[in-house]
């Protein structure tokens, strides 16, 4: 099943359908504090680009963000995919689509924090697969066992991006 992904924003039904679903996904794997939620309406700021992943009929089945922090730092935010679609390289196109996108705005390094366990698997997967290494505490996220973080610095259209 083909799935495109597109600049949204996230003030629709259905990517709140989503944002709920990511977050009663999260709410089990760690405690309340270490859960990092951004709500929609945080997510529709000025700094923030949201990605949503539809299916040949238009539903979202997944979405990611991009959160500008400044001097060329980005950081992703809210990558999820709904359970029927994983394995389908959803999470892969709306990486892609956050990557080329920091790229474009002039982004040199992506960070992003997640969670630790089983449940996180696919996650890491997905990262370092990307070209993501695993790093320390990135902006002010607390050192906690209950946190991983990621770092990428990235390739302004030199000969790595001609092989990806």
């Amino acid at each position: 099943m083909p799935v495109t992904v597109y600049v949204e924003s996230p003030l629709q039904d259905d990517v709140r359908e989503l944002i709920a679903a990511l977050n009663a996904h999260l709410a089990p794997l760690a405690p309340a504090e270490f859960n990092f939620c951004m709500t929609v309406e945080d997510m529709a700021d000025d700094t923030t680009t949201v990605f949503v992943a539809r299916d040949d009929d238009g539903s979202a089945v997944g979405l990611g963000a991009l959160k500008d922090h400044g001097d060329g730092l980005g950081e992703v935010k809210r990558m999820f995919t709904l359970p029927e679609m994983r394995g389908k390289r959803v999470g892969v196109r709306l990486l892609n689509a956050i990557q080329d996108k920091a790229r474009v705005s002039g982004h040199k390094r992506l960070v992003l924090e997640t969670g630790v366990g089983e449940g996180y698997a696919g996650a890491y997967r997905l990262y370092e697969n990307a070209g993501f290494n695993k790093c320390g505490p990135v902006l002010d996220y607390p050192d906690s066992e209950h946190s991983a973080f990621f770092e990428k610095e990235l390739v302004m259209g030199g000969f790595e991006e001609l092989i990806r």
